[in-house]
């Protein structure tokens, strides 16, 4: 059984028209997954029915067997899935140290964080130089590194990405990819939206192509990279807004 399953999901914002339209994805365990399509297309929407930052109209989302349509964001981060933002969601004013200790705030035990802080730093350590300066005075690079590495610290099953490399020097863009990759070795479930449809499709397993709240392709990633159709049709369109 898949570990997601979103099933004829429609949504949208307030009263305004559906943005996701019966959208129906299966994502299995420890695999990792990259959404791609123009801008509009409900990708990050689709991010958000997931964590509970939005609801669905009609449909479902199914996680490890259970209907997590209308739990809270709370809620579902307690389950197992983690979403990191293009925003990073950081707290500003307080410390590197302070916004992963922040990251296992449900945790009693408080060596248990420490532990695991230890292990985010170990994978950048440029945390560690920096656990006493305040968030907001990270560079952006920095600031996504400390946004993934908070998310880690309850050891979710599934970590959602919306547009990781976003704004990032190429030689960070490899850091976060490389990140990314030892969490995929370590069997975590990795859902990521990303622009530079390159080369999210060529770090991820599978991948789709969302257009105007429809699946409009769904197969492995080197499949979709390499269909003249798809080229044609969605990456070089992508590309072209990335620039």
């Amino acid at each position: 059984m898949p570990i997601l399953q979103i099933e004829e999901v429609t949504a949208g914002y307030g009263v305004g028209p559906d943005i996701l339209k019966g959208l129906s994805l299966n994502l299995e365990k420890g695999k990792s997954y990259c959404i791609i399509g123009p801008n509009g297309a409900g990708k990050s929407t689709l991010l958000k029915i997931i964590c509970g930052l939005l609801h669905p109209r009609t449909g479902k989302v199914i996680f490890n067997g259970e209907d997590i349509s209308n739990l809270r964001t709370d809620e579902i981060l307690h389950r197992g899935i983690c979403f990191v933002p293009q925003d990073f969601s950081l707290f500003p004013d307080m410390t590197v140290k302070e916004n992963l200790r922040m990251g296992g705030y449900i945790i009693q035990d408080r060596d248990l964080v420490e532990t695991r802080i230890e292990e985010v730093i170990e994978m950048f350590p440029i945390l560690g130089e920096k656990s006493s300066d305040l968030a907001k005075t990270l560079s952006g690079g920095q600031q996504q590194m400390l946004a993934i590495g908070r998310s880690l610290i309850l050891k979710p099953e599934v970590i959602m990405l919306d547009e990781p490399s976003l704004g990032l020097a190429p030689n960070i863009i490899q850091v976060i990819f490389d990140s990314i990759e030892k969490l995929r070795e370590s069997g975590m479930t990795i859902v990521m939206v990303e622009q530079n449809a390159h080369k999210g499709l060529d770090f991820a397993e599978w991948g789709c192509v969302l257009d105007l709240g429809i699946a409009r392709f769904e197969g492995p990633s080197d499949t979709i990279l390499n269909d003249p159709r798809i080229q044609e049709l969605y990456l070089g369109k992508i590309q072209r807004v990335a620039k």
